[in-house]
């Protein structure tokens, strides 16, 4: 039951998120009804300030005509005794009760005189008269009402209104009552409630259904806006909104049609320009390799005869040698890239042991590391860690990310990690040199971006090896970060799925060594 309630809370809450539309019908509902509900109470209360000021007025009007009638029979005998009194009492009591068809109310006549007499003419009518109201009657002399609350003979209960006033005549020490039931009043400010209840609910209903159809004709063009803008999100540049009439909507979907048409143009010429930029890559890379082939051939044969030509000569071969190498390294890193970019990349996985290829590398990085007075250090695990992966690949990031490190240690250590884990493998690769300073975490890996540009390069390497190796990882759906801070060296990690195309969810390295947790 509680997991089924939180189901339709989150169902709500991700209505109430994702849709306009429900959101200002709801606000719209909500205020129509509490404006609603607030001049309906005060109708109410007007209604029923109403109804109690007519009872009010009309009880007052008959209580001042039976305290006319009763003065009247009084004075006809001053000096009668008290039972001659309570007779005249006990015949004006009855006079003035109500016969058939006059209407539902009673009437006492209260004596304020020990000794006398008080006549009622229910049963209960003397004690439902209040004794604050006949105290305010004695003290004041002076006509006065109350509201109460009349207890019938089944011991139900009901409103009622209590009008009373002395009778001024000489000797006379009454006071004259009319008790009337407010049963009509309830009954017609009850009418008036349920009547005000329908027809409040039914407006609400009804403005709901008026702010439905106004926000649907709104709404409408936006949810057509943002549909057709992700399906040209999607590459479909061809969609267009539908333009109706010639109000704001559609001058809106006018002016998001000529948007649309503008970004297209705009990526039709973006495509053009990276596809003349590709070709002429790949077309230039080509056809240097002819001339570079020959140069190459030239260029060997110096170096080889070095050892007959005078010293400058030979340095000069050898100086052409490595030249030559590095731009045959740039020929090549200009192709890959090439095929990055034209989405001609293809994988060839095959199930990989990262232990020995990792040895491998730092096998292979052992000179470059005696030359920097560096030293590489291995954590790697005994036994064999076998991914699906393009070795080949691999091996370049490696190998790429190794020589980095190695040139940008300063000579201090660098650790080579490598560790398996649910979510994949990853191997953490760390330097203590310069580091990298906040916000060049992301910059590495593009294309010829280097950290200080006045910094000699001694590996030999184009600029383009991060770029690449971040295709690499991309292309086996793996990640390839860095971290660094200046002054405690930097951080690259490269993680990869067990098998080409499975989602990561976490690295099982920690990309920030003085984190103990993995991030994802």
């Amino acid at each position: 039951m509680i997991s089924r309630v939180r189901a339709v809370g989150s169902a709500i809450r991700h209505r109430w998120r994702r849709s306009l539309q429900t959101r200002i019908i709801t606000t719209t509902v909500l205020l129509s009804a509490t404006v609603t509900l607030l001049i309906g109470a005060t109708i109410l209360q007007q209604v029923k300030t109403g109804l109690l000021d007519s009872a009010t007025r009309s009880a007052l009007g008959q209580l001042s005509s039976g305290v006319q009638r009763a003065q009247t029979q009084f004075e006809a005998q001053p000096r009668a005794s008290n039972r001659a009194f309570e007779r005249t009492a006990a015949s004006i009591d009855a006079e003035l009760s109500p016969r058939q068809g006059e209407g539902d109310f009673e009437v006492s006549m209260v004596s304020a005189k020990p000794g006398l007499r008080s006549y009622g003419t229910g049963g209960g009518s003397l004690s439902a008269i209040p004794l604050a109201l006949q105290r305010t009657v004695a003290d004041r002399q002076r006509e006065a009402w109350t509201y109460t609350t009349f207890v019938e003979p089944d011991g139900s209960t009901s409103p009622g209104l209590v009008v009373g006033a002395p009778v001024q005549a000489s000797n006379v020490r009454y006071q004259l009552y009319y008790l009337f039931p407010l049963n009509r009043e309830v009954a017609t400010l009850h009418l008036v409630e349920r009547t005000m209840l329908f027809a409040g609910a039914a407006l609400v209903l009804l403005i709901a259904g008026i702010a439905a159809v106004v926000t649907r004709q709104v709404v409408r063009p936006v949810r057509q806006a943002a549909f057709t803008a992700e399906r040209l999100a999607s590459g479909r540049l061809k969609e267009r909104m539908t333009i109706r009439g010639e109000d704001d909507l559609a001058t809106l979907a006018a002016s998001f049609n000529r948007m649309a048409d503008t970004v297209q143009q705009q990526i039709s010429q973006l495509r053009e320009l990276s596809r003349l930029q590709r070709r002429f890559v790949s077309d230039v890379s080509h056809e240097l390799r002819t001339p570079i082939t020959t140069i190459r051939m030239a260029a060997d044969l110096l170096h080889d005869s070095r050892a007959d030509l005078p010293p400058e000569l030979a340095r000069s071969s050898e100086l052409l040698q490595a030249q030559l190498d590095r731009f045959e390294l740039l020929l090549a890193d200009l192709l890959e890239i090439s095929r990055y970019d034209a989405g001609a990349a293809v994988l060839e996985p095959e199930p990989v042991d990262l232990t020995g290829l990792v040895s491998r590398v730092i096998s292979l990085a052992a000179p470059l590391a005696a030359t920097r007075a560096s030293t590489v250090i291995a954590d790697l695990p005994d036994e064999p860690v076998i991914v699906d992966a393009d070795a080949r690949r691999i091996d370049r990031v490696l190998r790429n990310l190794v020589d980095n490190a190695i040139e940008y240690a300063e000579g201090g250590p660098v650790e080579v990690r490598l560790r398996g884990g649910p979510g994949g493998v990853a191997i953490t690769v760390r330097d203590h040199g310069v580091g990298l300073r906040p916000g060049e975490a992301s910059l590495v890996f593009g294309r010829f971006w280097r950290a200080d540009p006045a910094r000699a390069r001694t590996t030999g390497g184009t600029g383009l090896g991060l770029s690449i190796a971040l295709e690499d990882a991309r292309l086996h759906n793996g990640w390839l970060q860095a971290w660094g801070e200046p002054g405690k060296g930097s951080v690259f990690r490269l993680t990869l799925p067990w098998r080409v195309g499975d989602a990561i969810t976490a690295s099982p390295l920690p990309l920030n060594p003085d984190e103990e947790s993995v991030s994802a």
